[in-house]
């Protein structure tokens, strides 16, 4: 019977040690993104960034959790989306299909932290994320501005080409260090 509960305690622990990785990387996320940078429609942050490392330190189960926490909070109107700005018209507006392009983002960078070690999977994972954050992103402005495509992309994609490269080469040295913490910790 003890060694019963000793492996729910132990379960538990885990379980409890995810959930507080997944908030922590949730309150990062609310506490950085307000502050921008607003170069056009769609302001410089540093939300990608924080994302790029919550999938990849948490895999693809936890990353999307934690970025779906942060689109509910601001959602429902606290000031954590960029500029301190909250509230679902903020989703359904122009620049909202890049708030909610946050989740594949996370997905795909999460997935490829799963199945490979190698820097370039992950590396692979940020960008393939990054590709659906700029799909369904420009698709919605578009939907929302009816803007070209041609004059979208020259708004909200071409300005953060290089800005996000550099996040992903910076994420994807970082990550996996936050990951082998982390997994340390679950260890003991």
């Amino acid at each position: 019977m003890e060694e019963i509960e000793m492996n729910n305690v132990k379960n538990a622990s885990i379980s409890v040690r995810d959930m507080t990785f997944t908030a922590l990387f949730a309150a990062v996320l609310c506490a950085v993104a307000p502050f921008s940078i607003p170069i056009g429609p769609i302001p410089l942050s540093l939300a990608t960034f924080i994302i790029y490392l919550a999938a990849g330190t948490l895999g693809w189960k936890y990353g999307v959790v934690s970025v779906a926490l942060y689109v509910m909070i601001g959602a429902v109107g606290v000031p954590v989306f960029s500029g301190h700005q909250g509230g679902f018209h903020r989703i359904v507006g122009a620049t909202g299909g890049y708030i909610v392009g946050y989740i594949p983002l996370a997905l795909a960078t999460g997935i490829a932290a799963d199945v490979s070690k190698k820097t370039w999977v992950l590396a692979l994972g940020m960008a393939v994320g990054t590709l659906l954050l700029y799909i369904l992103g420009t698709a919605w402005f578009i939907f929302q501005t009816g803007r070209s495509l041609t004059e979208s992309l020259a708004l909200c994609v071409t300005p953060f080409l290089p800005g996000d490269a550099g996040k992903i080469v910076a994420a994807c040295i970082i990550a996996p260090q936050l990951r082998a913490a982390t997994k340390a910790l679950k260890r003991r």
